[in-house]
């Protein structure tokens, strides 16, 4: 009996640290989507006369330092609406 639970046990605390994997890889996305959308928007501001290099180039240096730690998986997603 107690092989059995220690195999439940094991199996459910599998499955925990595939979902935490999981929510980590989706919350990964998620902000590499949000900076990917300031480096746009900041972009487009400076293109428009109301933003600035500075700003610009923040807002790249964020988004590959965010790439650096979790890689580039939501450039290839598809979906950069958030």
């Amino acid at each position: 009996m107690a092989g059995f639970l220690d195999r439940a046990k094991e199996q459910a605390q599998r499955g925990l640290n595939q979902g935490k994997q999981k929510i980590d890889e989706v919350q990964a996305q998620r902000t590499g989507g949000d900076l990917l959308k300031k480096l746009g928007a900041a972009y487009y501001a400076q293109q428009h006369g109301t933003g600035t290099p500075q700003a610009t180039q923040q807002a790249l240096q964020a988004l590959e330092a965010h790439i650096a730690t979790n890689g580039d998986a939501f450039l290839h997603s598809g979906d950069h609406r958030g």
